[in-house]
């Protein structure tokens, strides 16, 4: 029986031109870690995200200098634009002024129900939306207190409670993030706010970490979510290059059928029988393709005798050995040639296969 994802049905919002939640697909998404207020460097920064396929940006807004350098950023880049604000209304008013396409806030930390009015008036006159973004280490001290701890169920007592603060102002364009460090809390916390909201969520795992346990948390939180249909964006938190945590997303949604962005890139993980720089050739062909977003499924193998059998369901395939490299379809050797022209055989058939795509288109 094929696995298939029921996705959870939420409230579509737009974030830019940027469609999120309803049968839109799944947007991925990160946030610059260059000072907003070095324009240059960020929009740099913002460029390379782009390139990568990131679909909405993040940026920090620790002041009035970096809410007006939104302006500058956002007439040099091509993607949605969406200002963190902590602790002062008066930045996320100044960063909606800017052209920021979305905000996003704990309106718990903002001063007060009537700084959050303010808030929500701005983003009603520009009709741009709210990220509520619940997180473990900031939960409110009377949510945890009631709850012994950080728990769960006082991250989505926090996010209901902001939640109705907005609706109460009749504002309705919301998304939702309730994220902890670590996977359980996590995962237990989406599950119950689901149950509870139509509103669209924003998924991913915060602070966590280098990006070996990274990314293996994020792919078991984020994936485990996805998997059971909730999320509607999603973002991988790196310590690391954000480009990185773009590529990370759209590898956690190839790996469950939901979107594909990029080549597939399967090889082998070398055995005894391996006697060509298998990791050398993945990695050259892997840096080639990043910018691509080529919907094929690529082999890399490094056996000729098994390889085409083992990778047959790869659009196109090398294998090497012994001096010899063949190029393969669908598991079928299409034709031999030196070994040492891998790697250039196998990009020329990619690049012809995306002149055939894109004639088709």
């Amino acid at each position: 029986m094929p696995f298939v994802i029921h996705r959870r049905q939420t409230r579509q919002i737009s974030i830019g031109p940027v469609k999120v939640g309803g049968l839109a697909p799944i947007s991925v998404q990160s946030m610059t870690n260059t000072p907003t207020q070095n324009i240059s460097s960020t929009v740099a920064q913002i460029k390379r995200l782009e390139e990568a396929g990131c679909e909405i940006v993040r940026v920090a807004v620790p002041d009035q200098e970096a809410a007006r350098a939104i302006r500058a950023i956002k007439s040099q880049i091509s993607i949605p634009l969406v200002a963190d604000i902590h602790f002062d209304h008066r930045l996320a008013i100044a960063s909606a002024e800017s052209g920021a396409d979305g905000l996003r806030l704990n309106p718990g930390n903002i001063g007060g129900k009537k700084k959050v009015a303010s808030v929500v008036a701005c983003a009603k006159e520009r009709r741009i939306p709210i990220r509520i973004g619940i997180n473990s280490g900031s939960l409110e001290k009377e949510i945890v207190r009631k709850h012994h701890g950080v728990t769960p169920e006082g991250m989505v007592e926090s996010a209901m409670r902001h939640i109705e603060m907005l609706q109460d102002l009749d504002f309705h364009s919301i998304k939702v993030s309730l994220k902890a460090s670590d996977v359980p809390r996590t995962v237990e916390a989406y599950r119950l706010l689901a149950e509870k909201t139509d509103l669209p969520l924003h998924v991913g795992i915060t602070e966590a970490g280098t990006l070996y346990s990274g990314m293996v948390k994020s792919a078991i939180g984020i994936g485990m979510l996805l998997a059971e249909g909730i999320g509607d964006t999603i973002r991988v938190s790196l310590t690391r290059d954000p480009a990185d945590e773009i590529r990370v997303g759209y590898e956690i949604l190839k790996a469950l059928n939901i979107r594909r962005h990029g080549p597939e890139i399967i090889s082998c993980p070398t055995c005894g029988r391996c006697n060509i720089d298998l990791f050398g050739i993945v990695d050259q062909i892997e840096k080639a393709l990043i910018t691509k977003p080529l919907p094929i499924k690529l082999a890399i193998m490094g056996c000729v005798v098994n390889g085409p059998g083992e990778a047959k369901e790869a659009d196109i395939g090398i294998a090497g050995g012994d001096g010899t490299g063949i190029l393969f379809r669908k598991g079928k050797v299409v034709k031999k040639f030196p070994q040492d022209r891998l790697v250039d055989v196998l990009l020329q058939e990619v690049e012809k296969l995306e002149g055939k795509l894109k004639g088709d288109a």
